[in-house]
């Protein structure tokens, strides 16, 4: 039967072999089922063609930000792959690999402090919101469990609407439907970061503390570099764990509290002397960065003051166990960025992408109200606040005078591209440094219109700033305690801007700048409770006689200038950070368009730019830098505050001073460049790396390389 069966297809098909050029007969079944198919065909077009106009622009940035990751990674592969088979893309030799051959090994142990940000915090007790995030990090890392966090509220009126959703990082907006805008793990996280209003320490139910260990710092994010590079260099002349320590603590305290929640400045001072005696009682080099310098002079003074208040240690503590203090990037007389930070939760950057599209931080648009939330967030950072300018009027200039006047100032991309290798072991002219000011309004921190920096200060209004605000001050408080103002504006995103009375607002902005002395007055009016939080732990101003009892107090132990370093002069203190970058010096402010309660009133005027050879670009007047850290506020103190016997050292501790010139990389290839000089990829840089390994690792080498440090009576002299 089977043969049968094949023998009638062959004569079947054989036919059709042979006579495939004739119309063939279709019934009416076969045409049926052709025609549903094909009309099943152009429904399925139809419904392709409709397709992309569901595509909305956040689809268009995820696929952008996609294709910059892949392609960042591809380049990075060819980087490591072009060396072995192209001439001119050889990798640098690593200072740690040369010095090697040198014939240089690890020598006296080595402490690394991080600054502020850079270093990991973990869960240990949190909302149920962070369920299963028990010892995960909630800050830096990999930020693997914070993708994974999708979870979200809502509010929607039926429960089976279908809703769109938008994955932006670990951030989940619900869309398209009858829903409220609910992005719950963002808010989780932010609760979890901020710390309690009135103390300054955890708030209920919620601990986070510092990632311990070199992985604290080493790495931000993934492929972001901090301490990696420096640790890698170190690693190859010989040290490792037994030699090398982080000194990883909780960032957004205040330094005291570090010590009263954590004992973290008792454990550093155990360390210290653990690695003193395991490596053959050599001295040790510490290694600060950033808000670590200061957070390293609160540790000099704390270990040497007696209990309770101090670690016990004696007044020879500094001078057995401390060989060098490399100090990178440091922020001695703290940053103008920490005003604008704390005033309304800006900086130059931040109010460039307002500028652009106001709609992505403002509430008009998705309800984000990201700026307010910050600023909820980071007024409970007491680390903030130590970064705010010391020295007030004769460190940073006052209505008439600023310390910058005389510099060039030259903003353009080719002035900053053309630093040759030479230039890092040169002293330059003031015209090569760039930075010209023909304004000498820098000592006007903020200033609320262009207008205000045209007058000067015989023509502003003749009530003295810091009366006004004790009135106002008045005014708000009568207001508050009789009308309850704007009690309707708690909540979620509660900032002190919300118990103002929106009337006095326009007063703080009549033509009225502010210099550092008296931005700290604006800040105890905008900010009471903060201000009040923070003052009993920071101080701010110049101690004129240093041997007043007052300040054996700790809150005056991270200023520079209200403090004596230790008496040890056998240690060598080293100040080392970027230049030719423009930095945040000053701000033109407005009141922000929005009169809502829950927004922030004030806002900085990015439409107002100087000259073609000023230094005023976007509402922001810029001064020489590593785009972070003005220079006079790096390099003051090695220059001219300790240099020699001063008030401040009595001792005559030996400083110097190295500056680098940053020099951009000169491809993407290059990664973050390996000779910058920016705040935080200055530690990526080989020349500070080999400088740091020298002083570990081997004799003292001379890094004097001094610059014009902007003062009062011009560059200091040898």
């Amino acid at each position: 039967m089977a043969s049968i069966l094949r023998f009638r297809k062959l004569c079947y098909v054989e036919p059709v072999k042979f006579q495939s050029f004739q119309p063939q007969k279709i019934d009416k079944k076969e045409e049926t089922v052709a025609t549903e198919a094909k009309t099943a065909l152009e429904k399925n077009e139809r419904r392709n063609k409709r397709q992309p106009k569901e595509w909305s622009c956040i689809n268009s940035c995820c696929w952008v930000i996609g294709y910059l990751c892949t392609t960042w990674w591809l380049l990075l592969v060819l980087f490591n792959c072009l060396p072995a088979t192209f001439p001119g893309f050889q990798v640098l030799e690593s200072p740690g690999t040369r010095l090697k051959l040198e014939g240089l090994t690890a020598l006296h142990p080595v402490v690394l402090v991080p600054g502020i940000v850079t270093g990991g915090l973990e869960l240990w007790e949190g909302k149920p919101c962070a369920e299963g995030l028990f010892r995960k990090r909630l800050w830096g890392g990999s930020f693997t469990e914070l993708l994974k966090r999708t979870k979200f509220g809502s509010l929607c009126q039926t429960p089976s609407a279908l809703c769109k959703y938008i994955f932006l990082g670990h951030f989940v907006f619900q869309l398209d439907c009858n829903c409220e805008l609910i992005w719950e793990w963002p808010l989780c996280l932010l609760e979890h970061l901020a710390l309690h209003n009135e103390t300054g320490l955890d708030p209920p139910g919620i601990r986070l503390r510092a990632v311990p260990g070199l992985v604290a710092a080493d790495y931000f994010a993934p492929g972001y570099f901090v301490w990696a590079v420096l640790i890698e260099n170190l690693a190859k002349i010989g040290y490792e764990g037994k030699n090398m320590h982080m000194a990883a603590y909780d960032w957004r305290l205040s330094f005291q509290n570090t010590e009263i929640r954590d004992q973290t400045l008792s454990r550093l001072k155990s360390q210290i002397e653990l690695m003193y005696v395991t490596n053959g009682y050599m001295k040790v080099v510490v290694v600060p960065h950033s808000m670590g310098v200061i957070y390293l002079l609160h540790f000099l003074k704390w270990v040497e003051t007696p209990p309770p208040m101090g670690g016990g240690g004696g007044p020879g503590w500094c001078a057995k166990h401390i060989k060098a203090i490399m100090n990178i990037g440091p922020v001695f007389l703290g940053v103008p960025k920490a005003v604008s930070n704390l005033f309304s939760a800006e900086a130059r950057d931040v109010a460039s992408i307002r500028a652009m599209d106001p709609g992505v931080l403002d509430s008009e648009i998705l309800r984000l109200q990201a700026l307010e939330h910050v600023m909820r967030v980071t007024r409970t950072w007491d680390s903030i606040a130590s970064l705010l300018p010391k020295g007030g009027e004769t460190i940073w200039g006052n209505l008439d005078w600023s310390p910058e006047e005389g510099h060039a100032c030259d903003l353009s991309k080719k002035r900053y591209s053309q630093a040759s290798a030479g230039d890092r072991d040169t002293n330059d002219s003031d015209v090569k440094m760039g930075f010209h000011v023909k304004e000498s309004k820098y000592g006007r921190i903020i200033s609320f219109g262009k207008e205000t920096l045209q007058l000067s200060s015989s023509q502003l209004p003749s009530v003295d700033t810091k009366m006004l605000i004790k009135m106002l001050q008045q005014e708000f408080l009568g207001t508050r305690t009789n009308k309850n103002t704007n009690s309707a504006c708690g909540g979620e995103v509660w900032t002190e801007y919300d118990e103002m009375c929106r009337e006095t607002i326009p007063k703080i902005a009549e033509n009225k700048p502010y210099t550092a002395r008296t931005v700290l007055d604006l800040l105890r009016f905008v900010a009471p409770k903060m201000m009040q939080r923070v003052e009993s732990h920071l101080s701010y101003g110049i101690a004129d006689n240093l041997d007043d009892p007052k300040y054996n107090r700790y809150k005056y132990w991270s200023n520079p200038l209200e403090t004596k370093l230790p008496d040890a002069p056998d240690i060598e203190i080293y100040c080392s950070y970027g230049v030719g970058i423009p930095t945040e010096r000053s701000y033109i402010y407005k009141l922000s368009p929005n009169d809502k309660c829950k927004s922030i009133p004030f806002r900085i005027d990015s439409s107002v730019d100087g000259d073609e050879d000023s230094c005023l670009r976007g509402g922001v007047y810029l001064t020489d830098g590593d785009e972070t850290v003005p220079v006079m506020s790096a390099g003051f103190m090695c220059a001219k505050g300790w240099r020699g016997r001063t008030r401040f050292n009595p001792s005559g501790i030996a400083t110097h001073i190295r500056e680098y010139r940053h020099k951009p990389p000169a491809s993407l290839l290059e990664g973050r460049g390996l000779e910058s000089g920016a705040h935080v990829d200055i530690l990526g840089n080989f020349d500070l790396i080999e400088d740091v390994l020298r002083v570990a690792a081997g004799p003292v080498p001379k890094l004097e390389v001094i610059e014009c440090i902007p003062t009062s009576s011009g560059c200091p002299t040898e």
